[in-house]
């Protein structure tokens, strides 16, 4: 089988002059299709099949590029160089060029346009496969876009549909793309391509961008700068939720990526938090099938939100991802990643790889847009809340705590926010004859503190969200680990009694006391907390993923 791929590619171009040779992120328009190219005639050299390449251009400076990549030349003549020229005299002078040149008569003849850069080889390879198994005449590369549209007739706007439906549901509106269109040399001629058996291979949208207006090259560029970035991170009960909060909160960042997540089969909750995002979500169950995994997909970037890494892991990841980035991770691992993101520990200036400190903590938009409200000397409400999980249960030590508070307390409201993996929801019920209220699976957590005049919190990434809507707060941490996040302290407006579980009650019913009899120390600590800034945090972050340079 003896295939011909013909480029053609002309010098000129109106609406992006000399869009051919412009270079697009790093090599010439051109190159993309000849790479395509080459990776087809590889594919098909393995098969026993030969593929010529050749490029029909009018252009000096763009044959200069196309030969210096050992690819066939063809002059195009003046007459065919025109802009009101169409495609299929332009390849029926191509193929009688290259027939008369190898001494041969090609089986088919592919059109590959150099505007398509976002084009993958394997789609080529697939759509020659699909072209030759099923003996079709032509096949054109389209790709789906149904659309509710209308159009004229007889002077008259009138529909093109006959029910308004979704767009899912609509019928198959196929739109042709310039990356290929395959034909049987005997469809090949000064007047067309097209044979009478047609097929249509669809493409993805993202390889179907035909560029002919500079908003087709931006989108280009952005579709080629696109990485793989993969999130290994972990959720389940003696973890809490807060790794995979903060990959969600990055990963709805990174639009326009390949974004997905791993996770060990034994995060349980995280796994049903991931699919409840709809991202796409890869299960291992041991580091053999881990490394299985990132032997076959290649990321760009791997994010690790695994707490402590190993010498060994980091050592067996680094062999398939370009780049790796770790948060919380101060393991002997850590040195072997790209960079490191603590944003609960405070170490003054990055040492080596490290990046530390609240400026890089990831704060939900929603907290960006929330106002916080008005200071109140008076405390009217006190908010409950200790994260996605709370594996040491101090919801239900508050709870029983407010209720004994309600009685010297009368005019203060008590609001619990239940996280979406807190195992004991049947416990903590609604008692309104207490002023207990009780919300479960909040999805705006935000709207609720911002209400607050005090808050008793663990020691995670909420001390932070509670930071920036200005609510005053007594922190409890959950463990030896959380402890150690110094960001909730008296410097950053926060009243911290320690691990949860070896604080006794009186102890915090005393500071509750105290801090709702106080508004002077109350208002400072507000101060303190507004004044800091979160509002740059996930920028920061997001060019360390990417590698970008950091604006401060």
């Amino acid at each position: 089988m003896k295939t011909l791929i013909i480029i053609p590619a002309r010098g000129g171009s109106k609406r992006i002059p000399r869009k051919n040779v412009r270079i697009m992120c790093g090599k010439p328009l051109i190159v993309y299709s000849i790479e395509n190219a080459k990776a087809l005639r590889e594919s098909e050299k393995s098969r026993g099949n030969t593929v010529d390449i050749a490029v029909s251009t009018d252009d000096e400076e763009l044959g200069s590029i196309v030969r210096k990549r050992g690819i066939e030349v063809i002059d195009r003549p003046a007459a065919l160089a025109g802009d009101k020229v169409t495609l299929d005299p332009v390849i029926d002078h191509a193929l009688r060029f290259m027939e008369a040149e190898k001494n041969t008569r090609y089986d088919i003849v592919i059109t590959m346009q150099a505007t398509s850069p976002t084009l993958k080889a394997e789609t080529v390879c697939l759509a020659l496969a699909y072209f030759t198994e099923n003996h079709f005449d032509t096949v054109i590369s389209a790709m789906n876009k149904p659309h509710l549209s209308w159009g004229e007739r007889d002077g008259r706007i009138v529909k093109n549909y006959e029910k308004r439906l979704n767009s899912q549901e609509l019928p198959a509106n196929y739109i042709e793309t310039g990356g290929f269109l395959i034909t049987k040399r005997s469809c090949v001629s000064e007047t067309g391509r097209i044979g009478e058996n047609v097929s249509i291979f669809e493409i993805p949208e993202d390889q179907a961008v035909d560029i002919d207006t500079y908003s087709d090259w931006v989108l280009c560029e952005n579709i080629l700068r696109r990485k793989k970035i993969f999130f290994h991170t972990v959720g389940k009960m003696q973890l809490g939720m807060g790794h995979i909060y903060r990959c969600l909160t990055l990963a709805y960042k990174l639009t326009g990526h390949d974004i997905a997540f791993i996770l060990d089969e034994d995060s349980d909750i995280g796994i049903e938090k991931i699919r409840e995002s709809n991202f796409p979500i890869m299960i291992v169950q041991n580091g053999a099938e881990l490394e299985e995994l990132l032997k076959e997909k290649q990321p760009d970037i791997l994010v690790n939100d695994i707490l402590d890494t190993d010498v060994p892991y980091m050592t067996m990841v680094s062999k398939y991802a370009k780049r790796i980035v770790n948060f919380e991770d101060v393991g002997p691992g850590a040195k072997y990643a790209d960079a490191v993101i603590n944003a609960l520990y405070e170490k003054g200036e990055k040492l080596h790889n490290e990046y530390y400190g609240s400026k890089y903590f990831c704060i939900r938009d929603e907290f960006l847009e929330e106002e916080p409200k008005e200071f109140s000397e008076e405390v009217r409400n006190i908010l409950v809340i200790f994260g996605g999980a709370d594996p040491s249960n101090l919801t239900g030590e508050m709870y029983s705590i407010c209720k004994r508070l309600h009685e010297e307390l009368p005019e203060i409201d008590f609001h619990f926010l239940l996280g979406f993996a807190y195992p004991h929801k049947e416990k903590i019920k609604d008692d309104p004859e207490n002023h207990i209220y009780v919300h479960a699976d909040v999805r705006r957590v935000s709207s609720y503190m911002s209400k607050m005049d005090l808050a008793v919190t663990s020691q995670g990434r909420t001390v932070y969200e509670l930071a920036s809507m200005g609510v005053p707060s007594i922190v409890l941490a959950q463990n030896e680990r959380e402890a150690e996040h110094v960001f909730a302290g008296i410097q950053n407006g926060f009243i911290n009694l320690g691990i949860g579980k070896d604080t006794d009650e009186a102890t915090v019913i005393q500071t509750l006391r105290w801090l709702i009899q106080t508004p002077k120390v109350r208002r400072e600590m507000r101060n303190i907390e507004l004044s800091r800034e979160f509002s740059r945090g996930h920028e920061r972050v997001i060019h360390l993923i990417l590698n970008d340079d950091e604006d401060d």
